[in-house]
């Protein structure tokens, strides 16, 4: 309870649907009090003769946007700043801000001398290029802003790069590789001061990112965590200015260094790996930071169970949703992106197809790649398969950009250098009357293969 004897209210802001809000909202409530999932059917802000009220009236924020999916993360900053500048927010906005941009986590980190892989950010693609020599035979090249493993390729010394893929900034970082075992990384959950948990991640077959979103296997480490490791986590928590994060690590064969660290990492793997939730931590930073009491032999209690059934405090929307997805023709102009470029072209939609593919010359202009593993397709008058490529590429729809596992195939034959499937067109309505080569419409319909 606060000082008053009355219990926090503390609002989780969180536009979208996770396990993650969800059980920090019902955390708050079994400790005893008022959780607000601040969202957009409940949430107002008013300004009237001088002065600002919130709606719904809370005493501290707990910031869960998830920015690095957003394509202009400036408008939910913008929301979580208002709240910042009359209340106390957990994990401000100008540090979620500094966390989501990964370059930028690395430059406040190397400055407090946290050790970072070595990196480089050029605006301009001849100095990026010449840059690339330096990290060696294998380096990475990463978008500034993603999110769960996409935008994130190795390259070989030979590849060019681009400053940018679709609308995001680009750059490269060294590959840092103890063996030749399975690529592995070390998470680490901080919650204040605390370390809720610890696991490693490994990649799934056929690729060396350790996501859990892409398939990774995870592994407990709460218990044997290095000193040096949880160390290194919790301080750049703090330099960071974050009041909970997810820090990646990785061991080279000088110790251990920083990779990312994440405002809103998951639980998922964390409770899969340990046992354990960082939700109710999280609440208990939340009320005690706002004057709240709290149980703690309650919180850990509650740590043992992820508690994501949609809370009490879920708002009811008072306006009927917008039903009507976003429409898109039988083809489509759309932005292809790779490692060393991007390409508008005409893409023709395909809703038999489970996988995008793009043409082979196409690929190549843009640099798609590397080839994570092959994928079997299959002619829809043919019951022989074949093997193809599949590559990660960016894929623009009408202003969305996609980050798909896309195969590639020679398509030279075909009207359409990219087929756009299901991983693309689940987000869209196919209107197959309209197409942006209408000057061509009486085209004969090539034959596409499937993935058998």
């Amino acid at each position: 309870m606060a000082a008053d004897g009355s219990p926090v209210r503390v609002g989780v802001l969180s536009l979208h649907n996770s396990k993650e809000t969800k059980a920090i909202c019902n955390a708050i409530q079994d400790l005893g009090h008022r959780p607000e999932w601040l969202r957009q059917e409940n949430t107002a802000v008013e300004i009237r003769d001088g002065g600002v009220t919130l709606e719904p009236e809370i005493d501290i924020v707990a910031n869960r946007l998830l920015l690095s999916k957003t394509e202009q993360p400036s408008e939910a900053l913008g929301l979580a700043n208002i709240y910042d500048s009359l209340i106390p927010v957990l994990n401000q906005p100008s540090s979620v801000m500094t966390a989501i941009h990964k370059f930028s986590t690395a430059t406040s980190l190397a400055e407090a001398g946290i050790p970072v892989p070595d990196a480089l950010l050029a605006l301009d693609n001849n100095r990026l290029n010449d840059g690339r020599a330096q990290f060696g035979e294998e380096a990475v090249y990463k978008t500034a802003i993603g999110t769960h493993g996409g935008g994130t390729w190795k390259v070989g010394v030979d590849e060019m790069v681009n400053p940018r893929v679709g609308e995001r900034q680009a750059f490269l970082q060294e590959l840092i590789e103890r063996d030749e075992k399975r690529h592995c990384d070390l998470r680490v959950y901080v919650v204040g001061d605390r370390i809720v948990g610890a696991m490693n991640r490994y990649a799934p077959k056929n690729d060396w990112r350790t996501n859990v979103a892409l398939g990774g296997d995870v592994e407990d480490m709460t218990d044997e965590l290095p000193d040096e490791a949880a160390e290194i986590a919790r301080r750049a928590t703090e330099i960071v200015g974050l009041d909970y994060s997810g820090v990646d690590l990785i061991e080279g064969h000088d110790g251990w260094y920083v990779l990312e660290v994440n405002p809103t990492a998951g639980f998922k793997g964390l409770y899969r790996a340990t046992g354990r939730s960082a939700a109710p931590y999280i609440a208990q930073v939340a009320i005690e930071q706002a004057g709240g009491e709290v149980d703690r032999d309650r919180v850990d209690e509650l740590s043992a169970t992820l508690d994501d059934s949609t809370p009490d405090c879920k708002p009811t929307s008072t306006s009927p949703e917008p039903t009507d997805p976003i429409v898109i023709g039988y083809t489509e102009e759309v932005l292809v992106s790779g490692t060393s470029g991007s390409e508008t072209v005409v893409a023709k939609s395909d809703t038999g197809a489970t996988r995008s593919s793009i043409d082979t010359k196409l690929a190549a202009q843009i640099g798609a790649g590397p080839i994570k593993s092959m994928t079997r397709v299959k002619s829809g008058s043919r019951k022989a398969s074949k093997s193809r490529p599949v590559v990660d590429v960016v894929i623009g729809v009408g202003g969305n950009r996609h980050t798909v596992t896309a195969s590639i195939e020679d398509r030279g034959h075909m009207d359409y250098p990219v087929l756009l499937g299901r991983d693309i067109l689940s987000n869209y309505q196919v209107d197959v009357r309209r197409r942006v080569d209408d000057d061509e419409a009486e085209r004969e319909e090539e034959e596409e293969e499937h993935e058998g």
